[in-house]
């Protein structure tokens, strides 16, 4: 490799705050038994925040961010992986408190590291990211928890973001009858290209009363928005059904009682992406390369970026100025 190679590199100072791409070297790379050229990461929105000053990401300072990423291993000391060798890697300490993938070579702990399945590229990887794996692994959840293509229809919340834009597309390619809601009134013909069958508004979901109990609407849910919405989602939810949550966009706050739970049985199942153990990740990950890999994909992506567009994607994320999944390519 390279004596120095291009980052994106974050610095914050009693005075100021920067981002920009610059050279780094890898002696300037933290401790890890794997180093990886990075061909693709993603923008996710803890990615957005870690590129602002007031973000509460970043732990130190200059830092590399980025939260996924997948390439090739250039060297590695754990005999589990080799030169070569195409891999993925997400969450844990990435792009948070460990630099992250918005560099065209990164030092990872080899732990963090799943290898790449057969039946997918580094790019389509990355159309997944972070997002695309949390996606998986609430369908996962729930047909962990008897959810099934013939028991009737499921919602899928904040569904132009990209664990939505994802779950759609995955459940739809399974089979399964897709409910998508959001609040963005252009989006429908988009979502209908991932595979929603109807889609409502934000409105709908958490509109009417506010009873513990309403009409049984949905088998399941797959919810990346929290607070009200999901306090209405689980009045709503059919017996014995389940609701995958992870995220937290709508508040963190879930006004709702036990009655759900206890009148009709429904499953409240936590989604956490980041700490998620290795034997269920490549597990999954195994999934999103075969029966739940959508042919439709390449729907899922906004737009390609470089290091040197990256911070402006950066910045469209945390104003809402996208719709699916954007891509870093580093290679």
């Amino acid at each position: 490799m390279t004596e120095s190679f291009q980052a994106l590199v974050v610095d914050k100072t009693e005075s100021s705050f920067s981002v920009a791409v610059k050279p780094v070297a890898l002696e300037e790379l933290p401790a890890g038994e794997v180093v990886i050229k990075v061909a693709y990461s993603s923008v996710n929105y803890k990615d957005g925040l870690a590129s602002i000053s007031n973000g509460k990401i970043v732990r130190s300072y200059p830092f590399i961010p980025g939260i996924d990423l997948s390439g090739t291993v250039v060297s590695s000391s754990d005999e589990r992986f080799h030169e070569g060798q195409q891999v993925i890697a997400t969450g844990y300490g990435m792009g948070v408190s460990h630099f992250g993938g918005y560099s065209e070579y990164t030092r990872i702990p080899a732990a963090w590291i799943t290898p790449l399945p057969e039946g997918l590229t580094l790019r389509e990887a990355m159309i997944y990211g972070t997002a695309g794996l949390t996606a998986a692994l609430s369908i996962q959840a729930l047909e962990d928890n008897d959810l099934a293509p013939d028991k009737g229809k499921v919602l899928v919340t904040g569904a132009t973001g990209g664990v939505g834009g994802s779950a759609i597309a995955m459940l739809s390619t399974k089979g399964y009858s897709v409910v998508a809601s959001t609040g963005n009134k252009e989006a429908n013909e988009y979502l209908k290209t991932l595979g929603a069958e109807e889609v409502i508004s934000r409105e709908e979901v958490t509109g009417g009363s506010s009873k513990p109990l309403e009409k049984q609407l949905w088998q399941g849910a797959v919810d990346s928005v929290g607070g009200n919405s999901l306090a209405s989602i689980l009045s709503k939810i059919s017996y014995r059904g389940s609701v995958a949550a992870s995220g937290l966009t709508g508040g963190t706050s879930v006004p709702t009682t036990v009655l759900p739970f206890i009148l009709r049985g429904v499953n409240l199942l936590g989604i956490d992406s980041v700490e998620c153990p290795a034997e269920l990740r490549e597990k999954v990950w195994t999934r999103m390369a075969t029966d739940l890999k959508p042919a439709q994909l390449e729907n899922l992506v906004d737009r390609e970026v470089t290091l040197n567009e990256l911070p402006q994607a950066l910045e469209d994320i945390l104003q809402g100025n996208t719709r699916g999944r954007v891509l870093v390519r580093l290679s």
